[in-house]
């Protein structure tokens, strides 16, 4: 069975201008040939470093913005090459949760207004009436249906994430890209948010691309991750391959920031403090873009570029010319 949704190539450059005439001078290539695909009902964890491109990809994916070039089929359309028009026949079944729950929500509507505007846009009218719906969708959240009336500075932050969560399934989507939808708030609140999404997809069987840098919470609500650095796809695989058996440096350095709860560091991984800067998208290096920073870094690394092969079966690909784990569990 096809994927709910396949991205192939997917790039995204940003133009550098200089001078009084705006002339072009370069391109921060902020997604650089971006490929994974999703499944029904599946989540998919988008994790890296701030700056890595993964918000970008995220946007790219709801259609927020054009890509430069590559693909991204949806139910077997290429949303990189629909116009508007047919965009927005779409756009009920792709939605978009947002990272900050104080500017993603208008502070002059009422939460009713909020929940019922993409119901308005697309022309929606449910079964009982639009009030009806939005005021079963705040159950649905955790949220008393009498906040119908109430403005977004009423609640805490972890209350307007549940709004903007009802405002994303309202419109019954099949999928929706939530771009770090728990950053911002308490680790207290987090767990809620991330329990109340999990709920979501089991009871709604609605695709996600989750994009985090917190492993832990990746860990605990994605089937899948994939490792961004710089623009690209460095690792990806189940989440048990990704966390028990990580094949790409990038990926080990990742999860050896993750804190360690046995204080005296036994049976935890060793601790991998990377030097230098991650290096401008604008002018990446050569061949492997982490060999700047990588300890296992050798001539061939800045000679060519690794492609993202199978280094463990079951799906796990890396892209890296000496990858640190080749083969699977005993």
């Amino acid at each position: 069975m096809s994927p709910l949704l396949q991205v192939t190539g997917l790039t995204k450059h940003f133009p550098v201008r200089h001078g009084l005439f705006g002339r072009r001078v370069g391109a921060v290539r902020a997604v650089d040939g971006v490929s994974f695909d999703v499944a029904e009902g599946e989540s998919l964890g988008l994790v890296g470093e701030s700056g890595c491109g993964k918000s970008t990809t995220g946007r790219l994916v709801a259609r927020l913005m054009a890509p430069t070039s590559g693909g991204i089929r949806y139910g077997g359309r290429d949303l990189a090459a629909i116009g508007a028009r047919e965009m927005a026949k779409i756009r009920p079944e792709i939605q978009m949760i947002f990272q900050d729950p104080y500017s993603s929500l208008n502070p002059r509507h009422t939460v009713g207004t909020i929940i019922e505007g993409p119901m308005e846009v697309n022309g929606i009218e449910p079964p009982g009436g639009r009030a009806s719906r939005v005021r079963e969708l705040l159950e649905t959240v955790g949220l008393n249906p009498e906040h119908y009336n109430r403005f977004p500075h009423e609640f805490s932050g972890g209350q307007r994430q549940r709004i903007g969560i009802a405002r994303a399934l309202v419109t019954e989507p099949r999928l929706i890209v939530a771009d770090e939808p728990v950053s911002a708030l308490d680790v207290s609140i987090q767990a809620q948010v991330i329990n109340l999404l999990r709920r979501v997809q089991d009871d709604l069987g609605v695709a996600f691309v989750f994009i985090a840098h917190d492993l832990a919470v990746v860990r605990h609500f994605c089937h899948r991750v994939a490792v961004m650095y710089l623009g690209r796809i460095v690792e990806v695989a189940d989440r048990e391959s990704i966390y028990t058996r990580p094949a790409h440096p990038y990926t080990h350095a990742l999860l050896s920031a993750v804190p360690n709860p046995d204080p005296d560091g036994r049976n935890g991984r060793e601790v991998i403090r990377l030097t230098g800067d991650v290096p401008s998208p604008v002018d990446p290096p050569s061949g492997c873009r982490f060999r700047t920073r990588c300890w296992k870094a050798q001539e061939v690394c800045a000679e060519r570029e690794p492609e993202l092969i199978d280094v463990g079966g079951s799906g796990h690909r890396a892209a890296c010319h000496f990858p640190e784990v080749t083969a699977g569990p005993s």
